[in-house]
């Protein structure tokens, strides 16, 4: 996902004020199912955490267009950014979802976005790159954005889903997908915001590793 940049730390209630100011609780378009807080368009610098991107309305339409692949197990949302994936996956059953950040503000809109849904979500501060908790479902949206990033994700990624983990990846063909790797499942038109993409409607696909 585009880093939004440092915000200075402030305490829980602080950043919870921030983000109801600076934002609205509205149905994402391509999930109408699920509604997020998200931000003005005129906010600057433009949180991550506070937009439905492309890759992540693809992931969370999949899933609850296809509950099985999720209902009854526990399941990572990594680099989470507002939730928006990790919601999905809980109303289309999962037992448990961990929704990993790295961004204080990003776990606090997890847990707002989670609570206007109804539905509970384990959001975890810190970088889990590299860990294997065991999770039976891996769900990345948006992680392809940045090179180095991207060959670490899908490195990491790979080496979970050959010890039996199944990996979905939401993408709307950023510069670093390595689709060689992957295998295409579904394509949406996904909406997005236009000042934030080259185009107000990305074509987007859920991916599986090869």
């Amino acid at each position: 996902m585009p880093d939004a940049g440092e915000r200075p730390a402030f305490t829980s209630s602080q950043r919870l004020g921030f983000i109801r100011a600076n934002t609205a609780l509205l149905p994402v378009p391509h999930v109408p199912e699920i509604s997020l807080h998200v931000a003005h368009e005129a906010m600057e610098p433009p949180p991550f955490w506070a937009f439905a991107w492309a890759g992540g309305q693809a992931l969370a339409r999949y899933l609850l267009d296809h509950p099985a692949v999720v209902a009854g197990k526990h399941v990572l949302d990594f680099a989470s950014g507002s939730g928006l994936v990790a919601i999905a996956a809980m109303k289309a059953g999962a037992r448990v979802v961990e929704a990993a950040e790295i961004d204080a503000y990003a776990i606090e809109a997890i847990g707002l976005n989670a609570r206007a849904n109804t539905v509970s979500i384990a959001a975890s501060l810190g970088d889990i790159l590299g860990e294997d908790r065991g999770w039976d479902v891996i769900l990345a949206g948006d992680v392809c954005y940045e090179q180095g990033m991207a060959a670490r994700v899908i490195g990491w990624l790979e080496g979970l889903q050959a010890r039996g983990a199944t990996v979905l990846i939401g993408d709307p063909g950023r510069s670093y997908l390595p689709k060689a790797k992957l295998t295409e499942l579904a394509t949406y038109m996904v909406p997005v915001v236009g000042a934030l993409e080259d185009n107000e409607v990305k074509k987007t696909s859920v991916w599986g590793i090869a």
